[in-house]
C-alpha cells in the first residue's frame, strides 16, 4: 500500500516501560556459552539491560497504566476518543480483544471503536495507519492509537540470540484531524511467504499449546535452548530482510515525499538491536547521529513499541518544541515493513513513564 494522508497529527505521545531491569551481566549464566564468549556480544550488539514486566503483567495493564495518567492529567478526555487501536503480538487473551478489556477498564462510550492487530514489530506504524484512516469517519473525535508487548513471557530464558535483546512496554499516541496542511506519506509492504523467519509455531490452532511444546530443546544445536511455545528467530534471515528491503523502502518514501535524506531531521527506526541499526544506517547513506540507536540497550527490543519508547527517551523536548520531519520505519514479524514520513512536533505531551507492572 502506498498513500497520503492529508490534515492529521500526532498530538500526544507516551511510552510505558516496566520498573523491572535486569543487565546483561546478570543473566550470563542462563545460557550455555562460556561467558568470556558471551560478553564479546555485547559491544557488538548492544546488549546492556532490558525492561521486563512481572509474571502476573499481561499486555493491557501497560496500556491502562498509560492511558490512566493520560486521562487523569487532563491531557485528553473520555468523551473526546472515538477510537481505540491495539497493536500487539502477544494480547492478554484470544478473546475478548486488548482494545475492549481497554474500553471496558476505562469505562469508554459505547460508541468508542475498538480493534486489535496482530502485528510485532511494525505494530506501531500499523496502529498510526489504521489511526489516520479512522479519523476519515470519526472527524470530531480522537483516535487513541496503542503498541504494546509483553513478548519476555514468549521468549525462552535459555536462548542467547533473543532473550538479552527483548524488552516489554506501550507506546500511545493521540491522532486527530487538523486544519493545517500536513501531508504523511506512507508506504507498507508484505512477503508473507517469509513469515518464518520470526515466528512462535505453538499455541494457535494450528498447534495448540501442550506439555510437549513447552520441553525446552536445543534443536538447531546452537547452544540456544528454546521450546515450540518460545520465539523463534532466525537471525540470519531476518538481518538479510532489513538490509535489503528497508533502504530501498525509504528511498522510495523519500522520493514519493520529494524530499532528500538531509531533509529528515531524525529517522525513528524500530530497534532489533545496534549492530544491525549501524549497518541499515550505513547501507542508507544517512549519519548514525540521526538515528537514535540506544533503545535495545537501555531497555531492549519492545516489539511494536520500540519507536515511540526511542521518541519519548531520545527526542522529548524536541518533540514537544518546534515541528520537524521525520522519518519512522519499522521491519518485522509478517514479513512486514513498513515507511512513514510526517512532520511531527508541537505536541500537548510526550513524556515515558516507569510502571509498576
Amino acid at each position: 500500500m502506498k498513500t497520503i494522508f492529508r490534515n492529521k497529527k500526532i498530538s500526544g505521545l507516551l511510552s510505558i516501560i516496566p520498573e523491572t531491569s535486569i543487565s546483561f551481566e546478570d543473566e550470563i549464566n542462563n545460557y550455555a556459552f562460556p561467558a568470556k564468549q558471551t560478553l564479546r556480544l555485547q559491544k557488538v550488539m548492544g546488549f546492556k539491560k532490558h525492561s521486563i514486566v512481572k509474571e502476573s503483567t499481561a499486555t493491557s495493564d501497560l496500556c491502562i497504566f498509560g492511558l490512566k495518567y493520560i486521562l487523569n492529567n487532563g491531557l485528553l478526555k473520555k468523551e473526546e476518543i472515538g477510537a481505540i487501536v491495539v497493536a500487539c503480538s502477544y494480547p492478554d487473551h484470544f478473546i475478548p480483544p486488548v482494545s475492549s478489556i481497554i474500553h471496558g477498564k476505562l469505562g469508554l462510550s459505547e460508541d468508542v471503536y475498538c480493534a486489535d492487530i496482530n502485528q510485532g514489530c511494525v505494530g506501531f506504524l500499523m496502529a498510526l495507519t489504521h489511526g489516520f484512516m479512522l479519523l476519515e469517519h470519526i472527524k470530531d473525535k480522537k483516535v487513541v492509537a496503542i503498541a504494546a508487548d509483553v513478548l519476555s513471557k514468549k521468549v525462552s530464558k535459555k536462548d542467547r540470540n533473543s532473550y538479552p535483546l527483548i524488552g516489554d512496554a506501550a507506546g500511545i499516541v493521540v491522532l486527530e484531524n487538523c486544519a493545517e496542511h500536513n501531508d504523511i506519506y506512507t508506504i507498507v509492504r508484505n512477503n508473507g511467504s517469509l513469515g518464518d523467519a520470526l515466528t512462535i509455531p505453538a499455541g494457535g490452532s494450528r498447534m495448540p499449546n501442550t506439555e510437549k511444546t513447552a520441553e525446552l530443546v536445543d534443536k538447531d544445536n546452537d547452544g540456544n535452548w528454546r521450546a515450540l511455545d518460545n520465539l523463534t528467530m532466525k537471525g540470519s534471515d531476518v538481518f538479510t530482510f532489513v538490509q535489503t528491503k528497508v533502504p530501498t523502502l525509504i528511498e522510495e518514501c523519500l522520493s514519493y515525499a520529494n524530499l532528500k535524506k538531509e531533509d529528515i531531521t531524525y529517522y525513528l527506526f524500530h530497534q532489533p538491536n545496534r549492530f544491525m541499526l549501524k549497518k541499515l544506517a550505513e547501507k542508507i547513506g544517512i549519519p548514525y547521529e540521526k538515528v537514535p540507536m540506544n533503545i535495545v540497550e537501555e531497555f531492549g527490543n519492545s516489539s511494536g513499541a520500540c519507536i515511540p519508547v526511542c521518541a519519548t527517551y531520545n527526542i522529548s523536548d524536541i518533540l514537544k518544541g518546534e515541528k520537524h520531519k521525520y522519518c519512522l520505519s519499522a521491519f518485522g514479524s509478517g514479513l512486514t515493513w513498513e515507511a512513514m514520513i510526517m512532520d511531527i512536533g508541537e505536541l500537548d505531551f510526550c513524556e515515558m513513564l516507569i510502571s509498576d507492572c
